[in-house]
């Protein structure tokens, strides 16, 4: 694997992004509006960041851009990007339903 790979997949926004268009196409506000924290200009140097590596394609329609990953440039990294994201929905979609059947007052997330 490519150091810029490397690089690429050690940032948790660039690989969120990623996580966002592994399995589809993302234009760049769908991206952003799914990442509130972060600017729409700090949510493009990552798409940029995340396509000079190769890992995402880009194309143009109209006035948007779309996204989707390039899962073939990550190699075996793939797998292990996929089995993190797998396992973490999963935590999350645990805590959700505890929460959802907890007794008593309702916590404010």
């Amino acid at each position: 694997m490519s150091p810029a790979v490397l690089n690429a997949v050690a940032s948790p926004r660039r690989r969120e992004i990623l996580r966002l268009v592994w399995n589809r196409e993302q234009t760049a506000g769908t991206i952003h509006r799914a990442m509130p924290d972060v600017t729409f200009g700090a949510v493009s140097l990552q798409l940029k960041s995340l396509c000079l590596a190769g890992l995402l394609e880009a194309r143009t329609e109209q006035r948007n851009r779309f996204y989707r990953a390039r899962r073939e440039a990550l190699g075996p990294a793939a797998e292990i990007l996929e089995e993190m994201w797998d396992d973490a929905l999963w935590k999350l979609k645990l805590a959700a339903e505890l929460e959802e059947t907890r007794r008593g007052p309702k916590r404010k997330l």
